[in-house]
C-alpha cells in the first residue's frame, strides 16, 4: 500500500463494510492490509507483483509456495502454504490470483519485455492451486491494458500486432480454466488523446446513444471499451464464437487533479476537477451492473482505483 497520510488498514476495511463493497484488490500481498481483511467477508483480488514472475516463471516449485513472498501472504487463508504455520490466522477469502500488471505491450508506452514470463507463471500458480484443491474457489488470470486491442467500432476489435503473440495463447488458457481476462479501463486517457471524443461520454452522462454499431447502441465510453475486448477475444482461433472468458476490470478511475498537456495533434488540452472524478466514479458504480451491450448476461466486476485520491 503506496502512497502518504493513508488511513490504517482497519480504517478503509471498515469504510469498504460501511459501503456494501465486497470485493478489493491488492496490488501485492500486504500483511497489514490482509491481516485487517481477515474474517472481514471480502473478497481479496490479489497480485503477484511483477518482480516475481521470473522466478516463478521458471521455477514451478517457487509457484508452489510462492517462496518468496510467502512470508508477506501467509495471513491469508484458506490459500495452500498456511498448513505449514504453527499459528492461528484470520481467514481471508482469495477469489483471484493476478499474475503480473500490464506487461502485454500494446503500444509503445508498455515495451512488454516481461511479456514471456506472464503465461508460464500463470500456469505454474494454477499447478499450484489445483494441487492444493483450491480451483474451483481461487481463478488465476492476468491485469493487460486496454491499449492490447484497436479497433472502432466495437465490434472490429482485435488484438494489436503487438500483443497477439502473448494474447492468444493467454485468452486459449483462460478458456479452458473458467478464468476471467482482467482488462484496466480508463475512459479519461481515451478522451484526453482524442478530440473526436466527447466528455459525457466518457462520463456516463450522454442524454442520448452516441456510437451505433450494427443493432448495439452505445451511451458510455466505458461499455465500448470493454465490448471491444470482447470483440477481440471472440476472434482468436480455437475458441467458441462466444467464448466463456468474462472480462474483470481490476482497475478504473478518473483524475481529481491535473492538466493534460494536448500537445499532440488529436490531444485535448483538460483540467482534471474533483467534479468530474466524482461524477464518473459514481456513474460507475451505479452503471456496471447494467452490464454491456455485446454481454448483458454478463456481469463486469470492476475495482476503482484508489478511493482517496488519484492525480495526472
Amino acid at each position: 500500500m503506496n502512497g502518504n497520510d493513508l488511513p490504517e488498514p482497519s480504517a478503509v476495511v471498515g469504510l469498504l463494510q460501511s459501503k456494501n463493497i465486497r470485493k478489493v484488490r491488492l496490488f501485492e500481498p500486504n500483511q497489514a492490509a490482509l491481516q485487517a481483511l481477515g474474517n472481514s467477508g471480502i473478497e481479496v483480488n490479489l497480485a503477484v507483483p511483477n518482480s516475481e514472475l521470473a522466478n516463478i516463471a521458471n521455477d514451478p516449485s517457487a509457484a508452489g509456495s510462492w517462496q518468496n513472498i510467502v512470508d508477506l501472504v501467509y495471513w491469508a487463508t484458506p490459500i495452500f502454504f498456511h498448513k505449514s504455520r504453527n499459528k492461528a490466522y484470520p481467514t481471508v477469502t482469495i477469489g483471484s490470483i493476478t499474475v503480473g500488471n500490464e506487461l502485454i505491450p500494446g503500444n509503445e508506452l508498455i515495451p512488454g519485455t516481461q511479456a514471456q514470463l506472464v503465461l508460464p507463471a500463470m500456469q505454474n500458480i494454477y499447478n499450484s492451486i489445483q494441487e492444493a484443491g483450491l480451483g474451483a474457489q481461487t481463478k488465476v488470470s492476468t491485469v493487460v491494458s486496454s491499449s492490447v486491442t484497436t479497433g472502432f467500432p466495437p465490434s472490429v476489435g482485435v488484438f494489436t500486432e503487438q500483443a497477439m503473440p502473448f494474447m492468444v495463447p493467454i485468452v486459449q488458457f483462460l478458456a479452458r480454466t473458467g478464468a476471467p481476462l482482467m482488462v484496466t479501463i480508463y475512459p479519461y486517457f481515451a478522451y484526453v488523446l482524442k478530440d473526436v471524443i466527447d466528455l459525457d461520454y466518457a462520463l456516463f452522462t450522454a442524454n442520448d446513444y452516441v456510437v451505433t454499431d450494427g443493432s448495439l447502441r452505445y451511451r458510455n465510453l466505458f461499455d465500448a471499451m470493454v465490448d471491444t475486448v470482447y470483440s477481440a477475444i471472440e476472434k482468436v482461433d480455437g475458441l467458441d464464437s462466444e467464448p466463456n472468458i468474462p472480462i474483470g476490470v481490476p482497475e478504473s478511475g478518473w483524475p481529481s487533479k491535473g492538466r493534460s498537456g494536448g500537445s499532440a495533434a488529436d490531444a485535448v488540452a483538460y483540467e482534471a476537477t474533483v467534479s468530474d472524478a466524482r461524477t464518473y466514479v459514481q456513474n460507475l458504480v451505479n452503471h456496471v451492473a447494467q452490464r454491456t451491450p455485446k454481454r448483458p448476461g454478463t456481469p463486469v466486476d470492476t475495482f476503482t482505483y484508489l478511493p482517496y485520491s488519484m492525480r495526472t
